[in-house]
């Protein structure tokens, strides 16, 4: 029987794969004319190089010619200019933002619109400890911070070992509260309103940056260990993000923006509410997409347990997160409703069905059932959400239709890397096929290449498969001080997290019980498990002192008395490593059998084959994170 996986294959390929007879032919000539009319998401170009297959994927939107600029406004070539060309900045922005790093010598205030950028950025998350702060400060030789009062003390515990830093602006403390340091140290420590009277009394030439200039230095967050990425030319391949800093020029930040005004379209009514991390480059995109539009950003108050609290207060039009939080949403409307019971769920039920079946089949349904139902649920977000994007992860498709049907407007995914300035590839708002992220960006072309030893192939049915490469002018200029680097094993987790699996690895194979092991996630599930190999003495004799009983190795890697102990000492071994949290795995399977080069799991070099594991120890993946699951709904510890 057919799975309705499969069913959702083939509607996605249908829909994918437009009939050429209904699509305008984009026919310039000969050569180029018939080869865009052959899907509805993106046209092939073909590419002859020396090597390789070389199908070169662009939007439909744009074919003949990558955006590098706004159709619109094409003298808008840097960043700055978008809030100057559309408002002052304090109509767009609702608060004050929290923290930044700035890393150029002379100061320039140009006034209060803050018309355009005359510095680097270096965005910081502010969830980074005290060792990562002084690595990035120091990585990008940084001579000025931004930061609230609430940072201002960690920053004094170990400014001596940032020597670059010359000034420090607090954001909103008082001058009275500024601490004095000692003239040997070099540095000063202002508040940002007596800096902006500074910078009024003594007004410097405006030197715009140029398109080229560097715009930002993003440090992406999550990765472990060294950063590597694979380049090869004329293409920048794009799989995985690096700890290092990446570079970016206003003219990246440009041509990605301007792709994205091709598919969305905002206003100057509309309200965004900023909640997501500034410095990670989603949420810079979308305030950068929302400034060239004129509208306005409120920003949260900074505590996600009150964000429901600002949206009721702002009632934004938009709302960019990620599938964390709509995963979050999604159980919170299931579970109320399943509470409730009775006839309020089955009127839910009825309700959704009708309005799930109108929005696939292209109609409009009833508005009775918002009045009964969903107007409800809308009003949780403000009540005027008329766009959701949802980015960083994977969205489960029933998900992204629970959101469609409930809130009543378009639910659009995206895919991006820091590296190519946000975002690659998204859906078109018009969109109701869920479990896709879209067509390429317009200002950028997308091809796939093989890779055989994840029996990846661009020639895979019914879909290609292969590592994304992109390029155009949205790729970064490069890492910070780290031209050249190569390619290692890495993942991201459902809440956006990149884990570098070797990594943590290394540190369990210190636990006196694991004799290998293999560590595992995805980009479905919000933590990791992990497959160990055991060693038998030790285990064995744990085994004894504990009174359990066992007849063979492979009876006691199965009891669960010997999994908590193995899993209580990989804890304390990660707590020792001070691994994250989202590092620990949650969840272990014993087994007896090692990795060897005879059944596959090894390479001549003794290195786990991931692949291949992964499909080995399939069903105990599986097992592992349906009791993961089970533990979240009772509460419970895994093991």
């Amino acid at each position: 029987m057919e799975s309705k996986y499969s069913r959702r294959l083939q509607t996605i390929q249908n829909h994918v794969t437009a009939d050429p007879q209904s699509m305008p032919v984009l026919q310039l000539n000969q050569t180029a004319g018939e080869f865009f009319a052959e899907q509805g998401y993106s046209v092939v170009l073909p590419e002859k190089l020396q090597t390789g297959k070389w199908n070169v994927h662009r939007s439909t939107i744009s074919p003949l010619k990558l955006l590098s600029r706004f159709p619109d406004h094409p003298d808008i070539d840097t960043s700055g200019q978008l809030t100057g060309k559309q408002l002052p900045l304090g109509q767009l922005l609702g608060s004050s933002i929290g923290l930044y790093f700035i890393n150029r010598p002379e100061w320039i205030i140009v006034d209060h619109a803050c018309s355009a950028y005359s510095y680097i950025s270096v965005p910081l998350y502010d969830t980074l400890g005290p060792d990562a702060v002084k690595y990035i400060v120091n990585h990008s030789s940084a001579q000025a911070i931004f930061c609230v009062p609430e940072t201002l003390h960690v920053l004094m515990s170990f400014l001596s070992e940032i020597p670059s830093v010359r000034l420090i602006v607090v954001v909103g403390g008082l001058d009275e509260l500024m601490p004095s340091l000692p003239s040997t140290t070099g540095v000063k420590v202002v508040s940002f309103s007596k800096l902006i009277t500074q910078g009024s009394n003594d007004r410097h030439p405006f030197r715009p940056p140029k398109p080229d200039d560097v715009a930002t230095i993003c440090y992406t967050s999550g990765t472990t260990g060294t950063p590597k990425v694979s380049i090869s030319y004329p293409f920048y391949a794009i799989s995985f993000k690096s700890a290092e800093g990446v570079v970016l020029s206003h003219g990246n930040m440009i041509a990605n923006t301007a792709g994205g005004t091709t598919g969305i379209k905002f206003y100057p009514s509309d309200v965004y509410i900023s909640y997501l991390p500034l410095a990670h480059i989603y949420e810079r995109s979308n305030v950068l997409l929302l400034a060239y539009y004129g509208g306005s950003a409120g920003f949260y108050q900074g505590d996600n347990l009150k964000l429901l609290d600002d949206m009721a207060e702002l009632k934004p039009t938009v709302f960019c997160s990620v599938p964390r939080l709509y995963n979050r949403v999604y159980d919170g409307i299931i579970n109320a409703v399943k509470t409730t019971g009775g006839l309020r769920e089955r009127v839910f039920n009825v309700a959704y069905n009708a309005k799930k079946q109108a929005l696939l089949t292209g109609k409009n349904a009833s508005p009775m059932w918002d009045r009964l139902v969903f107007n409800k649920i809308k009003d949780k977000l403000g009540g005027r959400v008329r766009f959701m994007f949802s980015g960083a992860s994977p969205l489960s498709p029933d998900v992204m239709d629970f959101l469609r049907v409930c809130f009543g407007c378009p639910v659009i995914e995206g895919y991006g890397m820091t590296e190519s300035s946000c975002a690659i590839t998204y859906m078109h708002e018009k969109d109701i096929v869920s479990g896709h992220v879209g067509a390429p960006n317009p200002a950028c072309e997308v091809k796939l290449v093989d890779v055989p030893e994840m029996n990846y192939t661009s020639d895979d049915q019914p879909y290609p498969r292969g590592e994304i490469c992109v390029r155009g002018p949205i790729v970064f200029q490069g890492y910070y001080k780290d031209e050249v680097q190569t390619k290692k094993n890495i993942f991201k987790l459902a809440q956006g997290e990149y884990i570098a699996p070797e990594k943590i690895e290394n540190v369990y194979a210190k636990s006196k019980f694991v004799a290998q092991c293999f560590v595992y996630g995805d980009s479905f599930n919000s933590c990791l498990v992990a497959i160990v190999c055991v060693d038998p003495d030790m285990l064995k004799a744990s085994a004894a002192k504990e009174g359990i009983k066992f007849e063979s190795l492979e009876q006691l890697c199965n009891d669960p008395r010997a999994r908590t102990a193995v899993l209580a000492d990989m804890d304390a071994i990660g707590k020792e490593a001070q691994l994250r949290g989202f590092e620990f795995a949650r969840s272990i399977t014993l087994v007896a059998e090692p990795f060897t080069m005879e059944n596959g799991l090894l390479t001549p070099t003794f290195k786990v084959k991931r692949p291949q594991a992964k499909a080995y120890f399939a069903k105990a993946i599986a097992d592992m994170y349906e009791e993961v699951s089970s533990s979240k709904l009772s509460g419970e510890r895994i093991m």
